[in-house]
């Protein structure tokens, strides 16, 4: 079984082949709901705190490809009308 640490090496050396920062372009069709949940799920696991990216993938993720993907979320909501319902729905969680 790999250790925290060799899996970290094991993605780290994924992201760091060649062409891994090329852009490509994706025609994404998906129903709101799933840009809804897909946006969620993004600002989720951005928002773990820094032990619990400690295992996995996001461990060894650059700040800045973090923040590629915030923008991502961000642009779906948009392209989908859906930031003023986002908003709303995570005001409301917060209340928890």
């Amino acid at each position: 079984m790999l250790t925290t640490n060799d899996v970290a090496k094991v993605y780290d050396t994924i992201l760091s082949i060649p062409g891994m920062n090329d852009t490509v372009k994706i025609d994404l069709r998906i129903s709101r709901k799933n840009v809804l949940l897909l946006t969620h799920v993004i600002e989720r696991g951005l928002a773990l705190k820094d032990d619990e990216k400690s295992e996995g993938l996001l461990s060894s993720v650059p700040e800045e490809s973090l923040e590629e993907l915030k923008t991502i979320a961000d642009q779906y909501l948009e392209k989908s009308g859906l930031i003023e319902l986002s908003e709303k729905l995570n005001g409301l969680g917060k209340g928890k």
